[in-house]
């Protein structure tokens, strides 16, 4: 406990330094060492308000709900319901992408670990109703297919809704339903909420969006995204130590919530992840996996509308660490105390984030120039005449409400292999862009930034 408490000591004291450097609303977060736990916030909920956060105020997760969605999914195939090389089709007869041939062979285990390859940053709105999932996953009926399934990974929100929907149907009941009664009620949670209409029973926060830097992080205009993308992570919200219960259940064998059969199959690897540097080199049945010299890592993180979060466990050495965040430069801040914790308590030291050369050399750019699009942007990839390489992008849907100023060029240098990355920082984060896969002409089939942007055109 001596080590812990030195990290509870760390956090108190450096947790409001750091919030306020990277200029970070508010955050919340917690640390545990086998059944102990420590904790510390700084920062506000909500700028207009000027509320305080504090350990117990709720923030969103983001997409770490998928990783409680496939629990949800594993209770099922441990109480014989389901099968998850199954197809999908077994559970939903009337499920339909655009590819009939994929549709009919789309498996749960590559719903899991993103392998489905159709198109997957939908985020249609159909109501608020508790039928909104069914609606949602009958829209999908027209979305195009990227890859044959199984051939690749692309992150794909699209398909932890139609898993959200194989849960409802195999339990005859509404998703929030199922997380609240088969997984809430499990871990005992008192400070977790499935919508606003719960949350606001809580300290809870709001998402603030940085569109100038010179102004910094103002309130989001609307709190959540759409309902319908529950199961992929639009709504769940809690605090930082409830978080942590749920990794720890994930560390303990299942905590007879899940089988210790079904908590090793989610955390083996399922698919390799392209060179990014920001995610996992490799993605298991939910979790997302980081292999360091030192050691393995599992986890996942999440964003909504102005709100961060960030998971990570070493399962053989049962640490736990969560960060909850509300606007600002939180992946500088998420950087500095996991870095620390990590160090601290296991060892492990986070890989350096990518960093382009001093005097990058001139590569020829003809693999990767073109245009890769897909529903939330278009990518055109050109070289000029001095040899330099830049990218044009354009904002689409959701993509261009929230996020007006991603728009415009960036230029991309080389890093390594056929990853290259952005000349300029954003927030600090050199982005990668992996080119994927060959046409037979030498030219790259995808733009892969975690999710696979297919070319279009020369």
């Amino acid at each position: 406990m001596s080590k812990l408490n030195e990290i509870s000591d760390w956090l108190q004291e450096n947790l409001p330094r750091l919030v306020a450097e990277h200029g970070v609303v508010g955050a919340s977060a917690a640390v545990s060492v086998g059944d102990d736990v420590v904790e510390a916030a700084a920062g506000v909920l909500n700028k207009n308000t000027g509320v305080e956060a504090t350990t117990d105020s709720v923030f969103q997760v983001g997409s770490i709900t998928k990783v409680w969605t496939a629990t949800l999914v594993m209770q099922l195939a441990d109480e014989g319901l389901l099968d998850v090389d199954a197809p999908v089709r077994t559970y939903l007869p009337d499920f339909r992408v655009a590819d009939e041939e994929a549709s009919a062979a789309i498996t749960v285990r590559q719903l899991l670990n993103h392998t489905a390859g159709f198109e997957g940053d939908l985020f249609t709105d159909t109501g608020r109703g508790d039928d909104c999932v069914e609606k949602y996953v009958a829209t999908l009926h027209d979305t195009p297919q990227l890859f044959p399934p199984g051939e690749m990974f692309s992150y794909n929100n699209a398909g932890y809704c139609v898993l959200g929907r194989i849960v409802e149907v195999l339990r005859d009941k509404q998703y929030d339903r199922c997380l609240r009664e088969h997984l809430f009620a499990e871990l005992g949670l008192t400070h977790a909420a499935t919508s606003a209409d719960e949350a606001i029973m809580f300290r809870a926060a709001v998402g603030h969006l940085t569109h100038d830097e010179e102004t910094g992080p103002q309130l989001a205009p609307v709190w959540s995204l759409v309902r319908s993308n529950a199961p992929a992570g639009s709504m769940l919200a809690m605090s930082a130590s409830e978080l942590l219960k749920f990794a720890r259940m994930h560390m303990n064998d299942g905590a007879e919530v899940l089988s210790p059969e079904s908590v090793r199959a989610m955390q083996e690897v399922q698919v390799r992840v392209p060179d990014l540097a920001l995610m996992g080199d490799a993605w298991g049945l939910g979790w997302e996996m980081f292999h360091h010299p030192q050691g393995t890592v599992i986890g996942h993180d999440g964003g909504t509308i102005g709100q961060n979060a960030f998971l990570r466990l070493v399962p053989e050495q049962g640490v736990a660490i969560a960060l909850l965040t509300n606007g600002g430069n939180t992946f500088d801040l998420y950087q500095a105390v996991f870095r620390h914790v990590l160090r601290e308590l296991t060892g492990i030291e986070l890989s350096a984030m990518p960093e382009p050369a001093a005097e990058p050399g001139r590569v020829d750019g003809e693999r990767f120039t073109g245009v890769y699009v897909s529903s939330v942007a278009e990518r055109v990839i050109t070289q000029d005449e001095d040899g330099r390489i830049w990218m044009e992008l354009v904002p689409k849907g959701i993509m261009a409400e929230v996020s007006p100023e991603s728009a415009g060029r960036t230029e991309l240098v080389p890093w390594r292999n056929d990853t290259l990355v952005a000349a300029e920082p954003v927030h600090g984060i050199h982005m990668p862009h992996a080119f994927v896969g060959d046409d037979g002409h030498g030219h790259a089939l995808y733009l892969h930034t975690g999710r696979a942007d297919r070319r279009v055109a020369p």
